[in-house]
């Protein structure tokens, strides 16, 4: 399925129904009085938070959504019947809001929360509604109220708990396919990965969290070079941000410490406070590397890239050092969470993000 993470849409909630004029007649009561009863509700647009749900495909080719407009009164005291409302089905993480004045209209953060988006007109008062002691035969009526109509725009920023980011064919794509049950498209080319990929990762039966994976990016990539800055929003709804770093480029030319620092300035040209985030190293491909020369380049990098936060050594390819990765990361994001894990690490604790 294609992965659509924007759209525009049109709604309308239907207009009340109108009110009715109508006088009982009945043989031997000739003045029976006012009976008209009044409209019915027009149909209001929800929407609704569904967990199911990861793409606003559904609504890049279904743009107008409208409910319909109660029934009319009627005669015989018999108000009109209201209209069913619209629930509109969206991806958990999606930003609803009025395009015409920009202004925010709701958040779906929460699984089958109901939002109202646009509210149904209230149907009209029959001349029943006016009959007093002193104005017995009203001949008023009113029209139904329209519903209210915007139009929205649509966007999704994914909710997960761990974001990878990183230059193409950094090894992000391999270590979510290895650390959790997300199955990406892996290959020896740059930007193999097209679209936000998630995955769970399952620390214990009880214990799992949600790690986003986006494009590569490049440098300039804030001002629209590569793929990964049209994804660089789904990365601001996680706790933690890992920044991984192809340790072992083919090309020897390639300084691993300066895409390093141009990862960091990309995300400081996006958004201030994405670049605020925690943020820790993680150093991929350590087993084409001379374990003998290993620690040496490391302590080499960290010193240039001048970096005082947690760094961690992995090979996503072979699993090594990711069961530390994992147990790390599940402990700081559920200090986050006020949860307490089981067991927890102490060697892993107390790590924050330092700026290079």
């Amino acid at each position: 399925m294609k992965f659509v993470d924007e759209a525009s849409i049109d709604i309308a909630a239907g207009d009340g129904g109108n009110g009715c004029m109508s006088f009982r007649r009945e043989k031997f009561i000739p003045f029976g009085g006012p009976n008209g009863g009044d409209g019915g509700r027009g149909g209001s647009v929800y929407a609704i938070g569904d967990r199911n749900l990861n793409t606003l495909i559904d609504f890049r080719y279904a743009r107008r959504h409208e409910a319909r407009r109660g029934e009319n009164g009627r005669g015989s005291d018999q108000f009109g019947a209201a209209a069913e409302d619209i629930v509109l089905r969206m991806p958990m993480g999606t930003i609803i809001t009025n395009a015409d004045t920009d202004e925010v209209i709701a958040e779906l953060l929460v699984p089958d929360e109901k939002v109202l988006l646009a509210k149904g007109g209230d149907g009209g008062f029959g001349n029943l509604h006016f009959k007093t002691s002193t104005n017995r035969a009203p001949r008023q009526k009113t029209p139904g109220w329209p519903g209210e109509q915007f139009r929205l725009r649509l966007e999704l920023r994914v909710l997960a708990d761990v974001g990878l980011l990183g230059m193409p064919n950094a090894g992000k794509s391999t270590l979510i396919a290895a650390i959790s049950n997300a199955k990406p498209k892996i290959a020896d080319y740059p930007f193999t990965t097209l679209h936000p990929n998630l995955g769970v990762v399952r620390v214990a039966p009880e214990q799992s969290f949600v790690v986003a994976d986006i494009p590569g990016l490049i440098e300039g990539a804030a001002e629209g070079a590569g793929l990964g800055h049209l994804f660089l929003r789904h990365l601001q709804r996680t706790h933690l941000l890992l920044h991984l770093v192809d340790f072992a480029p083919f090309d020897e030319a390639i300084d691993p410490v300066a895409q390093a620092k141009a990862i960091v300035g990309e995300l400081k040209k996006y958004d201030a406070t994405l670049h605020k985030k925690p943020r820790w190293m993680v150093l991929n491909k350590l087993d084409m590397v001379p374990a003998e020369d290993r620690q040496r380049r490391v302590d080499d990098f960290v010193k240039r890239l001048k970096w005082k936060g947690p760094v961690f050594q992995i090979s996503a390819l072979t699993r090594e050092g990711c069961e530390p990765l994992i147990r790390a990361i599940y402990e700081h994001v559920a200090r986050l969470k006020n949860v307490v894990p089981d067991d927890p690490d102490p060697r892993f604790s107390g790590q924050d993000n330092a700026e290079p």
